[in-house]
């Protein structure tokens, strides 16, 4: 054969094995890019900057459930882990959504990390394209225990009310049977008057507490001197401590101030004191301290009374809440005078703390922002401290 031919046919050759060989390498790699956005997918555009603005926890899973964007509060509220969603219930209310091909919404109750009470979620999932899934989740926690927290104070006023009411029904029934007989009726008198003064009292407190919770409960604060405080307070206290023979004593730093409404400030101090008159034992003695430090003004009322175990000092502030309510009958108590305090005292910027040990009394100490002379603690600065508190101020209630 002519070697021209020869040279020719293995050209021919060459460039068709080459091309061949240019044509499998761009098949595999092809397939390969195919299989590495199989097993990397991408969020469809515009998603991840949508998740990323959102208040709401926000998550995008692939088919097998596979988290791919999520949002800070998601992982925030322990939602998801690594590249996995944390619950069950949430794969279940996914796998729902994908298979029915409509959105799909539940309240899920879901634990929380390190045996914390659970969480509460509105959830929704809903499909996102054709491949991926959408789960939003608003966190519903806090509006369900207020909602508890409001169930329980309406039955708690029933219940306080219904024994007063009856007890004045029952003693004005006795009052018409004894209409011939003056020494019952100065008997059953006498006790309607105190029956009614303590629904009387009730109310009041109650009111107290509704003005205490608005939120312009304390639109104009002004200059206030804790000195007329604390001596407003002991005065209305002085009859209570004589006929228990307890003696008031008070004493500590003068001429401090802080921003906020006297009234309010007398309340929150005078309940203390006759709190702590309340649980004490006769000729003993209550102290009121006022010192200063860092900034802050610090009112400490100690008494050397009964005093509470470790798990009634995280109570003692809760509405109703009655250490002994036997005794707090007999006194008086009404079960809201602790928890009146608390609210005034978050609403000046403050907070309170008990320390106490059965046998020994306990002290309560109120810590408020301090004005000093040359401005100090700012109207404006108080009402900031307030914001940041009043997520805390009905966890005890």
């Amino acid at each position: 054969m002519d070697p021209v031919w020869l040279i020719l046919g293995a050209v021919t050759l060459g460039v068709l094995v080459g091309a061949g060989t240019v044509i499998l390498l761009v098949l595999a790699r092809s397939k390969g890019e195919r299989a590495v956005s199989v097993i990397t997918p991408v969020v469809p555009d515009g998603v991840s900057e949508v998740l990323d603005v959102l208040e709401s926890a926000a998550i995008v899973v692939d088919p097998s459930n596979n988290v791919l964007k999520t949002s800070q509060a998601a992982v925030a509220f322990g939602l998801v882990r690594g590249s996995y969603l944390e619950a069950p219930e949430l794969v279940a209310l996914v796998d729902d959504a994908r298979n029915s091909g409509e959105t799909v919404t539940r309240e899920l109750v879901l634990p929380r990390k390190f045996g914390e009470a659970n969480q509460v979620f509105t959830v929704r999932a809903s499909r996102l394209g054709t491949r991926y899934t959408l789960i939003l989740a608003e966190d519903r926690t806090e509006s369900h225990r207020l909602d508890a927290v409001r169930r329980d104070f309406v039955a708690n006023i029933s219940h306080e009310l219904k024994t007063p009411i009856g007890a004045v029904s029952l003693l004005a029934e006795a009052l018409q049977a004894a209409a011939k007989d003056p020494e019952q009726v100065k008997k059953f008198a006498k006790r309607l008057t105190k029956e009614s003064e303590r629904l009387a009292q009730i109310t009041q407190e109650i009111i107290e507490l509704s003005r205490l919770q608005a939120e312009d409960a304390l639109s104009e604060p002004k200059l206030v001197e804790i000195d007329q405080v604390i001596a407003s307070a002991v005065d209305l206290n002085r009859v209570a401590a004589e006929s228990r023979r307890v003696t008031i004593s008070s004493g500590g730093e003068g001429r401090l101030k802080v921003y906020g409404d006297e009234e309010l400030l007398i309340v929150a101090v005078q309940n203390l004191i006759s709190n702590a008159i309340s649980y004490s034992a006769k000729d003993s003695r209550v102290g009121v301290g006022v010192s200063s430090a860092d900034g802050w003004l610090e009112i400490a009322v100690t008494d050397q009374g009964i005093g509470l175990d470790a798990s009634e000092t995280d109570r003692v502030f809760e509405r109703f809440y009655r250490v002994d309510p036997a005794r707090s009958r007999y006194t008086g108590g009404t079960g809201l005078g602790l928890s009146i305090v608390k609210h005034v005292v978050q609403n000046h910027g403050g907070t309170i703390a008990v320390w106490s040990k059965p046998g020994f009394g306990s002290t309560f100490t109120i810590r408020l922002p301090l004005a000093t002379e040359f401005g100090g603690a700012s109207a404006e600065q108080a009402h900031s401290k307030r914001a940041t508190s009043e997520s805390e101020l009905e966890a005890n209630q």
